[in-house]
């Protein structure tokens, strides 16, 4: 019964486990919590609407999506900046907070799709797999459940990384811990506010779904829709809707074009949110050696109109 519990709730030991031999399909058991989270926010027509639970999931949102653009794949999949040891751990452990599991199975994972993007074995390709599955299917596979550890030996140097990869339920709920008991000092104290307990991990839970699916676009919607620019060796587009949405990470096809860059907005008018905090947190000595884009990677494979 502990083993099923383990398993359901992202305890379960991803080390070393062998999954390519699993079936790839939906994994119903696993993809409860995720279904679940959706449920729950249906429950905002009853605890109502408050700003500071309005603002409080947005917050939420910006600072979780932060992590993940910044910290789980510049910095974790593609090693774009540099940081020390401290900082690396607490935007993981912000960016575990977001339920899209731990930062060394997301990189192994990230760094896999970019060997072999749009190809049978890329695992959540549009165009190998749909639309759906590329969006969310992929994660809830059981043969997905384990990662290639030769692609991260550089991430599993750190235990501290690996605790968080292993026990990656972890900071979502002390978030939600922290949510309720926010909830409840507020509702004590500040009752003109018109917020509890209950309005804050809904309102939570409301900024976890968008966040959800603001990411999963990035794989899905960006192979799909939008423009190309480069001549990459898959369907990757670049789409300023999606930029806006996710901080930067809709200019998708710059990106596989030119991975080893912070900064995926390759042109100046390209808004790129995460690069621009990631340039406030170098002032402040936080991050450092950031990688800028070549000039000659402007014109390398470029796609010129009448080639379109």
């Amino acid at each position: 019964m502990w083993q099923t519990i383990r398993e359901l709730f992202g305890f379960e030991d991803r080390y070393g486990k062998e999954s390519r031999d699993l079936p790839d399909e939906f994994d119903w058991v696993k993809s409860f919590p995720f279904l679940l989270v959706h449920l729950i926010c249906l429950l905002v027509f009853i605890v109502g609407f408050s700003w500071v639970a309005f603002i409080t999931a947005a917050v939420l949102f910006f600072i979780r999506e932060f992590s993940l653009t910044a910290f789980y794949h510049r910095y974790f999949s593609h090693q774009t900046f540099k940081t020390n040891r401290c900082w690396q751990f607490i935007f993981a452990a912000i960016g575990c907070a977001a339920l899209q599991r731990g930062p060394i199975w997301w990189a192994a994972h990230h760094r896999h799709h970019h060997l072999v993007s749009d190809t049978p074995e890329d695992v959540h390709s549009p165009k190998q797999h749909g639309f759906l599955w590329s969006h969310v299917g992929w994660i809830f596979s059981r043969k997905n459940s384990s990662y290639d550890s030769a692609l991260v030996k550089d991430l599993e140097q750190y235990p501290e990384l690996v605790f968080l990869d292993r026990y990656d339920s972890l900071p979502p709920f002390i978030l939600a811990s922290f949510l309720f008991i926010f909830g409840w000092l507020l509702q004590l104290y500040a009752p003109q506010l018109n917020t509890s307990p209950a309005q804050m991990l809904i309102w939570g839970c409301i900024s976890t779904v968008i966040l959800y699916h603001c990411t999963f676009f990035i794989n899905s919607l960006c192979h799909v829709w939008g423009s190309r620019r480069f001549a990459t060796n898959d369907t990757t587009k670049n789409n300023l809707f999606l930029a806006l949405l996710t901080l930067g990470e809709g200019w998708h096809n710059n990106h596989h074009h030119y991975p080893a860059a912070t900064r995926q907005g390759f042109m100046w008018w390209e808004i790129d949110i995460t690069y621009y905090v990631i340039k406030l947190l170098s002032l402040l000595g936080i991050v450092w050696d950031i990688r800028p884009v070549p000039a000659y990677v402007l014109t390398k494979r470029l796609i010129k109109k009448e080639d379109i």
